[in-house]
């Protein structure tokens, strides 16, 4: 489903990293770690809502590389 940040994401709390996540065979390489949010997102339908979001991240992946 598409969305939008239409905030900051908030209350971000780890929840699980290195052999605790379960989709580590797919993510290959380096340590990632398995994050959750509260953030305000503009869906594709234009309704605006709170939600829970949950991501992965890994230093040296991504935008900041």
């Amino acid at each position: 489903m598409y969305f939008e940040l239409v905030g900051p994401i908030a209350e971000i709390e780890r929840i699980a990293m290195r052999n605790s996540i379960r989709d580590l065979a797919r993510l290959r390489g380096v340590r990632w770690r398995k994050l959750k949010g509260i953030a305000t997102v503009r869906l594709g339908n234009g309704r605006i809502r709170r939600v829970e979001l949950h991501w992965y991240e890994a230093l040296g992946v991504g935008k900041g590389r």
